[in-house]
């Protein structure tokens, strides 16, 4: 089974090519691993690598081919890209452009620090909000170039999956 994954910037040929048990050999893009996996509870995974151990939480969203997946370190939107999720995008086009430019919390949680200030000139990459949820920490950043047009939330504001926290020109 091959498919492609898109984390941010960054798509990835992914092909299943053993599976016994927990044991799971995989190859990435030209890059074969050898993992141990393990489901701990829905959507939480420990996995194993070169003596090494990982968390991984994948949370879904309602889209069911795209999931937002977090880390000790780090937080990333993936979506899986098939057969089916390619003949779509190519159907109606890709809406990219608006998913760079408004950044959405994908889980309830708390807003901890906004970085920026309405009118600031942010870089894509650039951390402009920390969200807290699950006991976790979370750096949202900008997906392009612009300018802070809107921000929708305050700091200590309680949010919901799926809403909007700022908006980049």
């Amino acid at each position: 089974m091959s498919l492609e994954i898109k984390l941010g910037d960054r798509t990835a040929k992914v092909e299943l090519l053993a599976e016994s048990g927990n044991q799971v050999k995989i190859m990435v893009d030209d890059n074969e691993y050898d993992l141990d996996c393990y489901q701990v509870e829905k959507g939480v995974y420990s996995i194993l690598f070169k003596g090494r151990s990982y968390n991984v939480e994948l949370i879904d969203t309602d889209s069911p081919k795209k999931y937002s997946v977090n880390t000790f370190y780090h937080s990333y939107d993936a979506e899986i890209i098939d057969a089916e999720t390619k003949y779509l995008q190519a159907r109606k086009g890709s809406d990219s452009e608006d998913e760079q430019n408004t950044i959405i919390s994908p889980m309830p949680g708390k807003v901890v620090k906004i970085q920026i200030a309405l009118g600031d000139e942010v870089k894509k990459g650039d951390t402009v909000i920390i969200i807290s949820a699950m006991k976790m920490e979370s750096e949202y950043k900008a997906g392009k170039d612009g300018i802070i047009s809107e921000i929708f939330v305050n700091e200590e504001d309680t949010i919901k999956a799926n809403q909007a926290l700022i908006h980049i020109e």
